[in-house]
């Protein structure tokens, strides 16, 4: 049987579209993925057609792809199956919310929206257009996160009790984004905790929620949240959550005791200082058999050991590759292609319910520390001119 294919249109061109797009052309033998294929069928800028064209050339697109100088066009093609929503976390809620009322099945990078209410309006337009909608959180499909996930339900670690996570890119910020980046641009959402904390937070629940049958998963039962202002913007620059989980995983009935973990994320100091990997575990994931840790960087893991009790085993240890050279951002459209296939409107490896209960830790933790954004990008109002 053919692959079942499927054409995407690429919403923005910056820098992550770019990455994605190359993942996208790889071929999908290299990573045994028989089933389906992709194929880029329109870009759009938001600015000219022409800077779209330059993206396809220089991503080297295949003809014919459309080149659209404006997301409107893109959406009202009749060629493209799904929009893949690239800009940033501000333009989010906007963007997606014009793909789904022009009747498109969508795939939104992280973080999904600013808020948890953008997020809930999305899924609810989504379920009522009976469209495909996803958060790209292209970790959540590695083979190695797969893998950490099936070891965590089959008991290899006892119950999780604990799960620390961090993922920090260290620098001068005032050198390196001074006020107008997007890192730290409160007008664009910036800050570490969407771009960065998120992937904190994406081990936090992979491990002790998603482990769990959907019927035993339950939202965090306490949260606290410290913020570190960046002085020239007001954006976060160092945020580190503490979340207490009501259910152990896998559940012990004679034991039914919470979780912890504890979330992190910084712009000046690193999980990693060397950029070697001589710090060894950005995740540790810890039971009451032993523990797992996952070497950083927390988004895109290579190595991770399995580390028994005493007397329960030896250390194993584990290194993953890329395909093709790829980035490894093909796992996630290659969910995508296989949801469209199956006529579901949503990932199990992330459902739109996660990524509420997500986005409502985060907006928690801004709102311990009165962190807001500007009123336009937090609005719930479609269509709000950004």
């Amino acid at each position: 049987m053919a692959p079942y294919n499927v054409k995407w249109g690429i919403l923005a061109t910056g820098w992550i579209a770019d990455v994605f797009v190359r993942d996208l052309l790889r071929d999908p033998a290299a990573r045994d993925a028989s089933d389906v294929s992709h194929t880029v069928v329109a870009v759009s800028s938001s600015s000219s057609a022409s800077r779209a064209e330059k993206f396809i050339s220089e991503t080297g697109i295949p003809s014919p792809c459309a080149a659209y100088g404006s997301y409107e066009d893109l959406v009202a093609d009749p060629n493209v199956d799904v929009v893949y929503v690239a800009t940033p976390h501000s333009h989010h809620f906007q963007n997606v919310m014009l793909a789904l009322e022009a009747g498109k099945n969508v795939l939104c990078e992280k973080a999904f929206t600013v808020n948890a209410a953008q997020t809930r309006i999305l899924v609810e337009t989504a379920r009522k257009k009976n469209l495909f909608l996803m958060e790209a959180v292209w970790t959540r499909y590695f083979p190695l996160s797969i893998e950490v996930r099936e070891l965590i339900k089959a008991g290899r670690i006892g119950e999780v009790l604990r799960v620390t996570a961090d993922n920090s890119f260290g620098d001068k910020p005032e050198e390196k984004f001074g006020t107008e980046h997007r890192m730290v641009n409160k007008d664009l959402a910036g800050g570490a905790l969407l771009d960065l904390g998120i992937y904190s937070l994406t081990w936090v629940f992979q491990t002790l929620y998603h482990t769990l049958p959907k019927e035993q998963r339950k939202p965090p039962s306490r949260v606290s949240a410290h913020i570190t202002p960046y002085h020239l913007t007001g954006a976060d620059e160092a945020t580190t959550i503490l979340l207490s989980f009501p259910t152990s995983t896998p559940l012990n009935p004679e034991h039914p005791g919470e979780s912890q973990a504890v979330a992190s994320t910084h712009l000046r100091v690193w999980t990693d200082p060397d950029q070697q990997n001589s710090a060894r575990p950005a995740i540790r994931i810890q039971g009451t058999k032993g523990e797992i840790q996952v070497d950083g960087p927390a988004f895109r893991p290579e190595v991770y050991r399995l580390i028994p009790a005493k007397g329960e085993g030896e250390i194993q240890e584990k290194k993953f590759t890329f395909p093709a050279d790829g980035k490894g951002m093909y796992w996630e459209a290659d969910e995508v292609a296989r949801c469209l296939r199956d006529g579901k409107l949503e990932s199990e490896t992330l459902s739109w319910e996660e990524s509420v209960v997500i986005m409502d830790v985060m907006d928690e933790a801004r709102r311990q520390n009165g962190l807001t954004y500007p009123e336009k990008i937090e609005s719930t109002v479609y269509p709000t001119q950004l």
